[in-house]
């Protein structure tokens, strides 16, 4: 498979480069920030989102959607993170999707995604980082399951519609084995959310479920086989966060790039420096390597290959040790303008900082593959 868009998705990137930078440029998340918006992203602008098509790319015609694939979804999560858009589109016309595609739920909550009148949220995590481990239980009680535990790191988990939740229904904490997934309605009985501001000014919930009942419909996939359906959300997640921290140190790298052209020191531009002209050559080299993973892990998605788990954390490890590296060199290279709340470039680093957790970091992603590998 060609490392390059074709002609329709090169066409969907620019709408997305343009109605992204129009409507949700950097200057959107900084009025959000600053008026402390509780919510964390413009419900008008997720409809808007819907109206361009975009929250219906991965779902299929059938339930009101595009039906097209992970590489379409990953140019728009591009311009998102391009411009530090706060949206749900990652959780939910992303991750969620994915999970609810072929369930039982999907005729309920698929076409209300599409159309932008619905927000899902992902209550995975447990711990200060992202792991397999689910220590979260879900007893049987009567016709459902009664849920008990804690979830965190929860995004939007507060204003969410739906929320698809990984319990334990066997097994201990460490198992494989014995997790199901559920989709519990955020108004459950039982179920408190507690929103906290993050380093990027988004805002993620910390999750309580204190005998939260729901019944055996509310079940995503099979009782205890909830790795298939949480393995697709996973896969989803982490290479739509990787496009999205592409899209962030894109971002990062073209304001540095436009600074180096114009800054000027003892009469002449900082960009004639042979030193800087080096570290800018080698950001972008590694940029394009990392935007050529991510492509690469869309592709082996879309087709459904064997090897996409593989690919998916060489995608998610290499975004994040490039994005870094992009917003690093951003504010060393914009000196002590750099690191001032007047200037756009420290929200990146904010936000790539955020995303890089998110669904597993470097080091994460690079003890799979040590492991796959036989390591």
């Amino acid at each position: 498979m060609p490392l390059y868009l074709n002609d329709e998705q090169t066409m969907l990137r620019d709408t997305a480069k343009d109605f992204v930078a129009e409507h949700a440029p950097v200057a959107h998340l900084r009025g959000l920030r600053d008026a402390n918006d509780p919510t964390g992203f413009s419900r008008d602008l997720w409809k808007q989102f819907a109206e361009m098509g975009f929250t219906g790319i991965l779902i299929d015609e059938a339930h009101g959607g595009l039906g097209l694939g992970h590489v379409e979804a990953g140019v728009v999560l591009e311009e998102i993170g391009r411009n530090l858009s706060p949206s749900p589109f990652l959780s939910t016309a992303v991750a969620a999707v994915a999970a609810l595609q072929g369930s039982a739920q999907a005729g309920e909550w698929l076409p209300r995604i599409a159309v932008g009148d619905a927000i899902a949220a992902l209550a995975i995590d447990e711990g200060p980082k992202h792991r397999d481990r689910i220590a979260m239980t879900a007893e049987r009680a009567g016709n459902g399951f009664r849920l008990t535990g804690a979830k965190q790191f929860v995004a939007h988990g507060h204003v969410a519609d739906l929320l698809i939740v990984a319990a334990r229904t066997a097994g201990g904490a460490d198992d494989q084995d014995g997790v199901t997934l559920f989709a519990v309605p955020r108004d459950a009985a039982g179920l408190t959310a507690t929103p906290e501001r993050l380093a990027d000014a988004s805002l993620a919930a910390r999750l309580r479920f204190e005998g939260v009942e729901v019944d055996a419909d509310a079940v995503i996939g099979e009782v205890d086989a909830g790795r298939d359906p949480l393995g697709r959300l996973l896969r989803a997640g982490r290479t739509g966060a990787a496009a999205e921290l592409v899209g962030v140190g894109g971002g990062a790298m073209d304001m540095t790039v436009g600074y180096l052209k114009e800054r000027k020191q003892f009469g002449t531009t900082i960009g004639s420096f042979q030193a800087l002209q080096h570290r800018a050559a080698h950001l972008y080299s590694e940029m394009e390597v990392a935007r050529a993973a991510v492509l690469k892990a869309q592709q082996l998605l879309d087709a459904g290959s064997d090897r996409a788990d593989e690919a998916v954390s060489v995608a998610k490890a290499m975004t994040g040790m490039a994005t870094t590296l992009s917003v690093q060199e951003a504010i060393q290279m914009h000196g002590g303008i750099g690191m001032t709340d007047e200037y756009d470039v420290g929200f990146y680093m904010k936000r790539a900082r955020v995303l890089a957790e998110l669904f597993g970091d470097v080091g994460f992603h690079a003890d799979r593959l040590a492991r796959h590998a036989g390591y």
